[in-house]
């Protein structure tokens, strides 16, 4: 079982910035894969970013070179730095965890940015 607690949403103007945190209940080293997905009103949820136990890490084409994810093992928590946001990455953020083939997700935390 893995236990995941988002927080750092937030509302921002466009071009400003936000950064999730999701705490890991579980040694993140032993997790095979972390990621950060979103949902916006009436569409389906979408990978953003994720980041493997070897720490290669993967982006939608939406957002790369504007998002950043990233892990402490030291303190179980990945982030998802986002720069120069965009009223269209407005949503809800869940953290995801990828644990012996079964996937684990947290509360959500909301992201909402005006132009």
């Amino acid at each position: 079982q893995v236990q995941l607690v988002e927080s750092g949403g937030g509302s921002v103007q466009a071009g400003g910035s936000l950064r999730l945190s999701c705490a890991v209940s579980r040694n993140i080293s032993s997790i095979n894969r972390m990621g950060w997905y979103r949902q916006a009103p009436g569409k389906q949820r979408e990978l953003v970013a994720g980041i493997s136990s070897g720490g290669n890490t993967n982006y939608a084409d939406s957002v790369k070179g504007r998002f950043t994810i990233s892990r402490d093992s030291a303190k179980e928590t990945v982030y998802l730095q986002m720069n120069s946001l965009k009223p269209e990455d407005t949503g809800v953020y869940y953290c995801n965890a990828r644990y012996y083939d079964r996937d684990f997700w947290g509360q959500g935390t909301q992201v909402t940015v005006s132009s």
